[in-house]
């Protein structure tokens, strides 16, 4: 008799090496542009933003700039990184607006057991922005307009059901 866990792992996919790629292109919220965490990222010594982030959801990708990793967390929208940003690549001025949004997140319905009869509520019960509607007790998805891609579902969905595209803070996708 197969277990529950066994149950939830038939429907995860593992992670393409372009998803993994992708996982680090999401920048931190309050970003300007994507010019500034190129050009000023790098040069910072100080790495402020990352011992900011309670979540511990800020990493330092290879080429050194800041990312994020919903892997085990999302953005609670603290602005602790935009505060402590010494370069201003991060700034309180961007928090008015939604311009400073990298990422738009998806359900797969192939992935998601609850687009296959099973009660699975795991992504909505995180979401503060209730952006993710279901129609009864299935078929979530994930309202664009009230999504803030903070990442908490990512992180919370047991089969990896749920996805993201990334799009440079001008919104050209990546």
């Amino acid at each position: 008799m197969a277990s529950r866990r066994d149950f939830f792992k038939s429907f995860a996919k593992p992670l393409s090496q372009a998803q993994e790629e992708n996982l680090l292109l999401v920048r931190p919220p309050y970003g300007k542009s994507e010019s500034l965490f190129q050009s000023e990222c790098p040069a910072c010594e100080s790495k402020a933003c990352v011992a900011s982030c309670d979540e511990k959801i800020i990493l330092i990708a290879d080429d050194g700039t800041a990312t994020l990793s919903f892997e085990k967390n999302g953005c609670t929208f603290c602005e602790e990184c935009a505060k402590v940003c010494e370069a201003d690549v991060l700034s309180l001025e961007n928090s008015e607006t939604s311009e400073y949004l990298s990422a738009i997140f998806k359900i797969s319905l192939e992935s998601c057991v609850a687009h296959h009869g099973v009660i699975c509520h795991a992504c909505k019960e995180p979401c503060i922005d209730d952006a993710i509607l279901f129609n009864g007790m299935f078929n979530p998805v994930i309202d664009d307009e009230k999504c803030t891609a903070c990442g908490f579902c990512l992180s919370r969905c047991p089969t990896q059901a749920i996805t993201y595209e990334v799009f440079e803070l001008d919104h050209a996708k990546v």
